[in-house]
């Protein structure tokens, strides 16, 4: 029989113990099943994704290792999580599969997919497990410095405003609140600087909605980069006005501009 490891909210704990696991997550082609990983000699290892799906939010009481007994001969699928969105994990028996990850040199983010509901009498028991085990992100990053772009750095997480403060790129922060954007604006002049203006713009063309009477002007702008900033902050509005004003630059007498206006109606 191969042992492996389900990871779980502390909270499940009773459910799990009673009924199993269902067979709630997505595999490989649309698969249903259940997520594991082989028990190995390295505790860490056997518990490496503890850290990761725990950033993603338990229900409480932080997590707990459910402990499966499968039979040798179960299809299980086996690979790194990245193969998963390249159909590339194979289709293998759960011995095999516990023998795989056992002579890889690294087997750092692989995982093994049950393509089933896993029943309460395989599961052999339920235990807890220290919190700090695993590796966060992506394996192989600790120790490297953090991205901390809104893609990477969800809304909400601890400590991200103050790692955003230190490492962050200023283009990759929220910027300053919309009045105060709309007073540099105002006292960038006119035609004002374009490098403040290109600013202003890109930190405006962050928001849904945008104050289009406010940046009407730049329409008429001597440089052209200045109108092809416009677009692309205007394009991502949607306020009334918006519209037109894109197809006030869309007859620009740059060619730069008018294709900026082609690619933002295209999106």
């Amino acid at each position: 029989m191969a042992t492996f490891v389900h990871l779980s909210s502390a909270a499940n704990a009773p459910k799990i113990r009673r009924a199993g696991l269902r067979a709630d997550s997505w595999g490989q082609g649309g698969e249903r099943g259940v997520y594991c990983f082989p028990v190995l000699p390295s505790f860490a290892v056997t518990h490496q994704w503890l850290r990761e799906l725990a950033r993603r939010g338990t229900r409480g009481g932080g997590m707990v290792a459910v402990h499966l007994r499968l039979d040798d001969g179960q299809p299980v699928l086996v690979g790194h999580y990245r193969d998963r969105a390249k159909s590339a994990q194979r289709t293998v028996t759960a011995a095999e599969a516990v023998r795989r990850v056992r002579e890889l040199g690294d087997p750092l983010g692989w995982e093994v997919f049950v393509p089933r509901a896993v029943t309460a009498g395989e599961v052999r028991r339920v235990r807890a497990v220290p919190q700090g085990v695993g590796w966060r992100y992506a394996p192989g990053v600790h120790g490297t410095r953090p991205c901390v772009c809104f893609g990477c750095q969800g809304r909400g997480e601890y400590g991200g405003r103050r790692l955003r403060e230190r490492l962050a790129d200023p283009s990759d922060l929220p910027g300053p609140k919309v009045p105060v954007l709309l007073e540099r604006l105002a006292a960038a002049g006119d035609p004002g600087d374009p490098a403040e203006l290109g600013r202003l713009l890109h930190w405006l063309g962050k928001r849904g909605r945008g104050p289009v009477e406010a940046v009407a002007r730049l329409a008429e702008h001597p440089d052209p980069e200045v109108r092809e900033d416009l677009v692309y902050a205007v394009a991502r509005w949607r306020t009334p006005g918006a519209a037109e004003l894109l197809d006030r630059l869309a007859g620009d007498e740059v060619a730069d501009v008018r294709e900026a206006v082609a690619w933002a109606r295209r999106g």
